[in-house]
């Protein structure tokens, strides 16, 4: 009823207001300073940042009032303002400058009109209609990852649900410590939690892929603790996505590409049948974005987009068999299916603004996404574990070609886990100015995430071999948020910005299907063996009723910030928070940052700040079953809920909030017009981190005798839980250096982003009842729970960006480096810790199982024509030289390759691993 009240409340407001506005025609030309006229300049009014955009000859016309301020901005230009007043007609001439069009930045202060290089906290800036032209990469997060300094992300591969949800991190933090703006209103997170894979362990976060990419404008990345302006999450920084508002101009991305990688492909080795694979090019990707704005009266805009995407499996193994070569690598028994996941994705998004009278508007924005995906889960052997197959009742294996495979050395299926996922948002609102000044903004905001699993071609072993699809159950996480802000230029030199906000959260989880979790025949043993038949579906046991839960939680908070100009080169701003929560209660926050113009063209900026993070609703009721594969045993893990009998037996206490200090201090330089440089240090102090615990072994003698039972009983090995588990401390430098000249018909643009940084575990906050036990302490957070959560990004990445333009042709180079990252494995015992294995040459000796993933350097190449004023054509390779991570080995020990979290080659670290990756894209603008 909420959807489809706001629906309707859109839809009459867009149709029947009237527009009172007194508007005037202003037309005019803008050409650079030789004359030559200026295509796709953008023409925004800045009080409302709507606007249109230079036709092929350099004109433009669009409607404003007299007193109105144009702001006419293009890449590589000085931008320039002018009042309308009494003119009609304008002619303009832009000078070459470094100039992004979305220099004037939203996020970082409530001041209109401060530009990013001009604010006291680092901001970057993305245009994502320009970023995604000249990439194969076909979604926000992945351009992004290659874009922004500080901003991670790593593709998943044989990790559940993480294979179905792409979630970043910014400045080595967490995925759910960032802050999601979309057009400066709150982002709900996905429903999704991460419990199983090498990235975002234990962390939920926001699925920017929901979003499509031809509804965006650009993308700010606001690099600094912002608690106290934004409120939770925001511990690492916010990022706010800026939607479309252009009219009567189609804008259209149609793209193609595929992977060919000759050395991991399973294809190039399909004689050795042994891994599963598709053809010679693999992952093959398809996407359409389409945009287009309709103007509504004088002033209003209704702005929509539709999306599509289809991309294929890619599969990669390790398929070396001769044992004298380096590249050797034992069969990979447990994922004879590795690699990325299918997708199949689509949906629209609308943002719109209708002036209703004078200084006041209503404002829509939001849309639908969905999108299914199949990736493969761990293979289950014949040989290995007889009862995961169907078999009759004197234990023959019952075969069904449709799901299982014969291969050189065994019979196998490798189980498909599924998903569909659905995202549904909705931002209404009214706005304005009043007669004394005061900008006023009311708004709600409404998301919903849906994650339903499935498993497909795979058994119940219990079950028989009839049935091989399952509903495995799942999650939805809704949000929904009321805002108040209100703004105010007390004079000149003070801006006051106040407000308050109202927030309700739900989580609910659901069981799955009785077929996808039960035990049929648990009597059923194989005295061959000695086992018992194993009950649930392979590869993804689905959710049980005792797992449901349906939980919420509200949030009350109020908020201030001033902008005080001392001078006119010293700039300060404080910031102070505070919101109450109804399960974990109240918290206060502050900020004070401020920027210094030391001389014309140079700043020096800095910032303190204090932050929180509530635990998620979805941390604190998660509740799962899911199979492991640790020291080569595969093995069913228990996740209980923070307020279970499990966890209290565990002595594992309530969750409280995540709580930070953020500093920064950097400085911001033109040296010449054409050229500018932004170095940003920072240090980031969270205290009581929630992650997810080690496992606890149900059979450990140190164990809580009460609770070592209780999981026996559940038929589970292991036991894992939420808690506040540690205290780390992450320093680094971001550095932008961007030199963008035109001249004439020519352009060249050479930009350099890096991001060095370090992250250390101050404490491991161990309960009280896990402290009697050096090895109860040591399994809370194992060694290798404890390098993930280190390894979040690499220590150093950074990227060269050089690109040439010549009239209509366009190349260029990306060369991005990924520095080392270090992972655990199981070690032989699976415990993860101090874990070791034994060496192949001397099984006696034994090798720490540390998987060092070396730096490595990736070079994309792309050329680009425009064919004509309306017809754009892309294409290259990204990844040209077919670069990999290193090979997940502890050396001298490649028996153990495949003892990591994945089951595969590698983890999800740097680049991915599947290589080159050839595309051509259309640009349209009609």
């Amino acid at each position: 009823m909420i959807k489809l009240k706001h629906f309707l409340t859109a839809a009459l407001l867009l149709l029947f207001i009237p527009v009172f506005a007194q508007k005037q025609t202003v037309r005019g030309k803008i050409t650079d300073k030789s004359g030559n006229p200026l295509e796709d300049v953008s023409v925004l009014i800045k009080s409302t940042r709507t606007g249109t955009a230079t036709d092929k000859d350099g004109n433009f016309s669009i409607e404003a009032a007299s007193t109105d301020v144009l702001v006419f901005s293009i890449v590589g230009y000085k931008t320039v303002e002018e009042l309308v007043g009494t003119n009609t007609s304008m002619n303009i001439i832009l000078e070459s400058g470094s100039t992004d069009l979305g220099e004037v930045v939203l996020v970082g202060t409530r001041r209109l009109g401060r530009v990013k290089t001009e604010t006291p906290v680092p901001v970057d800036v993305v245009n994502i209609g320009q970023a995604a032209l000249p990439t194969a990469r076909m979604d926000v997060t992945s351009i992004l990852n290659y874009a922004a300094p500080s901003f991670n992300y790593n593709k998943q591969s044989g990790s559940d649900g993480a294979d179905h949800i792409d979630l970043a991190t910014l400045r080595g933090l967490g995925p759910d410590q960032t802050l999601v703006l979309i057009n400066g209103k709150r982002r709900h997170q996905t429903a999704f939690i991460a419990v199983f894979g090498t990235r975002g362990r234990g962390n939920s976060g926001t699925d920017l892929s929901a979003i499509p990419v031809g509804a965006i404008d650009r993308v700010e990345v606001l690099r600094d603790g912002a608690s106290a302006q934004y409120g939770s999450d925001a511990i690492a920084g916010v990022i706010n996505i800026v939607l479309k508002e252009t009219v009567n101009k189609f804008n259209a991305n149609i793209g193609y590409s595929g992977y060919y990688d000759k050395k991991y492909n399973p294809h190039f080795k399909k004689e050795q049948n042994l891994y599963v694979h598709d053809g010679a090019v693999d992952g093959n990707t398809f996407s359409v974005n389409a945009n287009y704005g309709f103007k509504v009266g004088e002033k209003g805009f209704i702005n929509l987009t539709g999306n599509f995407l289809s991309q294929g499996k890619t599969y990669r193994q390790a398929l070396e068999t001769n044992e004298n070569s380096a590249d050797f690598m034992y069969t990979n028994i447990y994922r004879r299916g590795h690699g990325d996941g299918s997708l199949t994705a689509g949906g629209a998004f609308l943002n719109a603004e209708i002036p209703i009278k004078g200084k006041t508007s209503f404002y829509a924005f939001g849309g639908y996404n969905g999108k299914k995906s199949d990736a493969y889960a761990f293979t289950r052997n014949w040989s290995a574990r007889p009862e995961r197959f169907p078999t009759d009742n004197n234990w023959n294996l019952i075969f069904v070609p449709s799901v299982m495979k014969v291969t050189a050395d065994d019979t196998t299926f490798s189980p498909h886990i599924q998903t569909n996922v659905s995202d549904f948002s909705m931002a209404t609102g009214v706005r304005g100015i009043s007669t004394g000044g005061l900008n006023w903004d009311i708004s709600n905001t409404i998301g919903r995430n849906n994650f339903h699993f499935f498993g497909d071609k795979t058994f119940n072993a219990s079950l028989g071999p009839n049935q091989t699809h399952f509903d495995d159950g799942g999650f939805n996480f809704l949000q929904n948020t009321v805002n108040a802000n209100f703004s105010k230029e007390l004079n000149t030199k003070i801006n006051l910005a106040f407000g308050a906000e109202y927030r309700y959260e739900r989580y609910s989880l659901y069981a799955g299907e009785e077929a996808s979790y039960k035990n049929f025949n648990p009597n059923k043993y194989d005295a061959g063996y000695d086992v018992y038949v194993a009950g649930g579906a392979q590869g993804f046991p689905g959710y049980q009723p005792a797992d449901e839960v349906t939980a919420n939680r509200s949030v009350i908070g109020a908020y201030g910030d001033m902008e005080f100009d001392i001078t006119n080169n010293f700039l300060v701003t404080v910031a102070a928070r505070f919101e109450n929560y109804s399960d974990f209660g109240f918290t206060h926050n502050y900020k004070v940052a401020t920027r210094l113009k030391l001389a014309p063209t140079f700043n020096l900026r800095g910032s303190f700040s204090t932050g929180f993070r509530a635990p998620s609703l979805q941390q604190i009721n998660f509740s799962s079953t899911f199979t492991t594969v640790q020291g080569g045993n595969i093995a069913e893990v228990k996740i209980a809920p923070n307020y279970s009998e499990l966890a209290k037996l565990a002595g594992i206490p309530d969750l409280t909030q995540e709580k930070s200090t953020n500093v920064s201090l950097g400085f911001t330089w033109k040296p010449v017009s054409d050229f500018s440089i932004t170095i940003d240090g920072y240090m980031v102090k969270v205290k009581d981190r929630v992650v997810l615990s080690g496992q606890f072994d149900a059979f450990d003698s140190n164990l809580d005798p009460t609770l070592a039972s209780r999981l026996q009983a559940l038929n589970v090995s292991y036991a894992q839980f939420f808690a506040n588990a540690v205290n780390t401390t992450n320093k680094g430098i971001d550095v932008v250096m961007d030199y963008n000249k035109r001249w004439g018909s020519q352009s060249f643009r050479a930009l350099f982003t890096g991001n060095f940084q370090e992250m250390n575990i101050d404490k491991i906050n161990v309960p009280a009842k896990l402290s009697g036990s050096d090895f109860l302490k040591s399994t809370f957070l194992n060694d290798r729970e404890q390098k993930f959560i280190l390894a979040s990004a690499p220590k150093t990445k950074f990227g060269f960006n050089f690109e040439y333009g010549c009239k209509s042709l366009t190349v260029g180079t990306r060369l991005t480096y990924f520095g080392k990252v270090e992972l655990l494995g199981y070690g032989e015992d699976g415990l993860g810790i101090n874990p070791q294995v034994p060496l192949d040459a001397d099984p006696s000796k034994y090798v720490d199982d540390l998987y060092i993933y070396n730096g490595k350097l990736v070079t994309d190449l792309y050329l680009g024509y425009k064919i004509n004023s309306k017809i754009s054509l892309f294409g290259g390779i990204d990844n040209l030289l077919n670069v990999h991570p290193d090979l997940g080995v502890a050396p001298g020990a490649k028996g153990w390759a495949f003892n990591n979290e994945t089951g595969g080659p590698w983890d999800a670290v740097q680049m991915g691993g599947n290589g080159m990756r050839f595309f051509l894209r259309l640009g349209l603008q009609l």
